[in-house]
Order: structure tokens, then sequence, then C-alpha cells
């Protein structure tokens, strides 16, 4: 069975990567603490919603893109 958080982190990386995003700097535009979004790009936290929207935000993209389809 696949691991829903596992499979968001890698897409979240994905995104960050092609907008030109560090793990550092997005955290810091997204208000997250760095150790924190290493921690969702591994897969080990479940993100909340308004994690979502902050690093949609941060991403300037929809939070939907950030969901990769399952």
């Amino acid at each position: 069975m696949c691991d829903v958080r596992e499979i968001f982190g890698k897409n979240l990386r994905m995104v960050r990567r092609s907008k030109g995003f560090t793990q550092e700097r997005l955290a810091y535009a997204a208000k997250i603490d760095r150790s924190y979004m290493g921690k969702i790009e591994r897969g080990q936290v479940n993100l909340t919603v308004e994690k979502l929207y902050l690093l949609a935000k941060a991403l300037e993209c929809s939070p939907k893109d950030l969901i990769p389809e399952i």
C-alpha cells in the first residue's frame, strides 16, 4: 500500500525544485520551520490544510497542484 504522506512529500519536492526553491527558502516563505519542512518532504508528518495553503501561496500555485493523484 502506498503512503499518501510520502507521495505528497515527493510531489512537493518536485514542485519546490521546479520553482527554484531550496527547502530553507520555502520554509521561510511559508512560515514553516525548516526541520518541519524536511519532515513533510520525507512523509513523516500529516500535513494540515492550513500548511498546504501556506505552501501553495509561497510557491504561487494552487493547493491542488501540490496534491498528487494516487
